[in-house]
């Protein structure tokens, strides 16, 4: 009898601490159930260099950005197993929010925005800054299309998360201005202002431009010397970078492409060879490599640099960077543009 009432208590005291336990675990477990599972369905990110951590900077204002690109980017990325942040750059505060961004040394900081802001920030990281990728949202593009070969900015971000691997890009400084695709010196330079009014729908503006830079077309020649040689003289002098010269197997430098035509005649021949076959090919083409190039006239000289219209002094100093920044590319690499 003793015994059966001490066993009582004792079935007592466990079915209530059995039932207790399993209420609680119960839903910790089936947390724990959805959670791996969110983490299962998101997409791998490359396997070619380590990328955890992300940050995109956009401006919902540029070119072909758009109004709803951060949410639109915060939706793509969420997909993939990495930890991410979408900032909306806001106007006067350019300047600050890429410097947050780069101080925080994400693995990878995408950037989608205008030309200008993606060199400024490719020219701001540098070197030892993190992995850049600059996504087509400007006007020319030169520098997306010449890393992942597309102007829709979201295969571009896919393919980079995916496939992308570290690549060490070269470029020029042209006073201080950096370009990793082209910079053009001298009065064909003039015709880019014209073009971007024609874009904007200044047409009068347009015509003004359009008349300046034809009357200045065969008149403005410019001086230059590269690699410290014997001064030239030319119309207009090409600087492009190893990343889309065709001219060019590896990052050994600028390649130098002085084009002087004496006539409308010869300009016309030029734009043709350009359009249909190889323009270093026409007798008005003279190009080499170069590493530092000085440039000088006698008016302020007209410039593209990698499609953005500058006005520089009336001496300018160019030179090579080897290794400008790292840039997160498709393996392998997938430019679509070479000239």
């Amino acid at each position: 009898m003793p015994d059966a009432i001490s066993k009582t208590p004792a079935k007592a005291r466990r079915k209530p601490a059995s039932r207790t336990g399993l209420t609680a675990a119960a839903p910790t477990s089936r947390a724990a159930a959805v959670a791996a599972d969110a983490v299962a369905e998101r997409r791998a990110v490359t396997v070619h260099t380590p990328i955890r951590r992300v940050t995109m900077l956009v401006n919902p204002l540029s070119g072909s950005v758009g109004p709803q690109a951060a949410a639109e980017a915060e939706a793509l990325l969420a997909e993939y197993a990495c930890e991410a942040q979408v900032v909306a750059l806001e106007a006067g505060a350019f300047d600050q929010q890429i410097a947050d961004a780069l101080a925080d040394k994400p693995d990878v900081l995408f950037v989608l925005a205008g030309d200008g802001t993606a060199r400024s920030v490719a020219a701001r990281a540098g070197i030892d800054g993190p992995l850049i990728a600059p996504l087509p949202g400007g006007t020319m593009n030169m520098l997306p299309k010449a890393l992942y070969g597309t102007t829709d900015w979201k295969a571009a971000l896919r393919s980079a998360l995916e496939d992308g691997e570290p690549r060490a890009v070269a470029g020029g400084e042209v006073e201080g201005e950096a370009f990793y695709c082209a910079a053009i010196l001298g009065s064909p330079a003039l015709w880019a202002p014209a073009r971007e009014a024609i874009r904007t729908g200044k047409l009068k503006k347009a015509f003004g431009l359009a008349r300046r830079a034809l009357r200045r077309a065969f008149s403005g020649r410019i001086r230059y010397e590269l690699d410290g040689q014997r001064g030239r003289r030319t119309e207009a002098l090409v600087l492009i970078s190893p990343m889309i010269s065709r001219a060019m197997d590896a990052p050994t430098g600028l390649e130098a492409a002085a084009m002087d035509p004496g006539s409308a005649a010869d300009a016309f021949r030029l734009a043709a060879h350009a359009l249909f076959d190889d323009w270093r090919q026409d007798p008005a083409v003279l190009t080499r490599p170069t590493k530092t190039v000085r440039v000088r006239a006698r008016s302020r000289i007209p410039a593209v640099i990698d499609g953005e219209p500058k006005l520089l002094g009336l001496n300018a100093q160019v030179r090579f960077l080897p290794r400008a920044f790292m840039a997160l590319t498709p393996r392998p690499a997938a430019a679509e543009d070479s000239v």
